[in-house]
């Protein structure tokens, strides 16, 4: 019998099934469920970020749901933080923690208790990348990741500034590729004694439930919560408006591209990221795949 304690993971790309399969799980074995997600942390983002509602959470607890201010930055410091103690807190009820998403950076970093450092020294570098980018040359600072980090390249959104910052900072103080590091970093033993469950479906499927979503988001109301979010005070450089959906529907605010522009630009980028997701999964070790398609899925988990 393991020492460790337990620990469940419900992964894989976005529009999988994700949320339905954790609600089971947590039924089966007496769970509570700490998202793993990085839109669904803050308050008035609810549709663009397909938020559980407390009428589907069926009385089982969730943690890392609108938490923060939509004008707050979150990252993977604040990610653990919070995550962590959320997991001492379900332990002390005699409760199993299953972690749900589909940030698999996040997942990586609270499963191997990777300790992040921010860089305590020069940041002339970073702040040069930073000037760069709000210059208008983000499409160039990605370029150069695809240059010196392929790898890198293939699991970050060219438009996830920081992530695109951070590798070619990392680069430049190490001399390493941040894809080695990472590498490294999931050679290393978890404290826990985990299960680590990535949904899969077949592609065509899984981009037609993606383009379903993006409509059915429309309609449910994502352009007045966006609005609503500018209106709030919300800039476009913040850290939540740099999600799907949210972003794209910023730019149309501002003139940038028309509203049916905007929409399928949504399900496009909505579609690359999935593909990013399984790649980033693939590279993961002791990952149980699951046809999330399957009728006695929650038999299986």
């Amino acid at each position: 019998m393991s020492e460790k304690r337990p620990l469940y993971i419900i992964a894989g790309p976005t529009a999988s099934g994700k949320t339905s399969a954790s609600l089971d799980l947590a039924e089966k074995i007496g769970g509570e469920i700490i998202s793993c997600d990085s839109m669904q942390v803050y308050r008035m983002m609810d549709i663009g970020s397909a938020k559980i509602t407390k009428d589907e959470m069926r009385g089982i607890p969730h943690h890392l749901i609108d938490v923060l201010d939509p004008k707050e930055p979150f990252n993977v410091y604040v990610f653990l933080k919070l995550a962590k103690e959320a997991a001492e807190g379900i332990y002390s009820r005699g409760h199993i923690p299953i972690l749900t998403g589909g940030t698999g950076f996040y997942i990586q970093a609270f499963l191997y208790d990777i300790d992040f450092k921010e860089n305590s020294g020069d940041l002339s570098f970073r702040k040069m990348l930073e000037k760069e980018a709000a210059e208008g040359k983000k499409d160039e600072l990605f370029r150069r990741l695809q240059t010196i980090d392929p790898e890198s390249a293939e699991t970050i959104d060219r438009h996830n500034v920081k992530r695109v910052i951070r590798a070619l900072e990392y680069f430049h103080e190490t001399g390493q590729k941040i894809s080695e590091h990472n590498r490294e970093e999931r050679q290393k033993e978890s404290p826990y004694d985990f299960r680590y469950y990535v949904l899969y479906r077949d592609r065509k499927e899984l981009y037609g439930r993606i383009d379903r979503r993006v409509d059915e988001m429309m309609e449910a109301g994502l352009l007045q919560e966006v609005i609503k979010l500018k209106e709030y005070g919300v800039t476009g450089d913040m850290t939540s408006m740099q999600g799907l959906g949210y972003r794209q529907l910023y730019q149309y605010l501002e003139g940038r591209m028309t509203l049916e522009e905007a929409v399928e630009r949504i399900k496009t980028e909505t579609r690359h990221f999935a593909k990013r997701q399984i790649t980033w999964f693939k590279r993961e070790r002791d990952v149980i795949w699951v046809e999330a398609s399957r009728e006695d899925l929650i038999s299986v988990l």
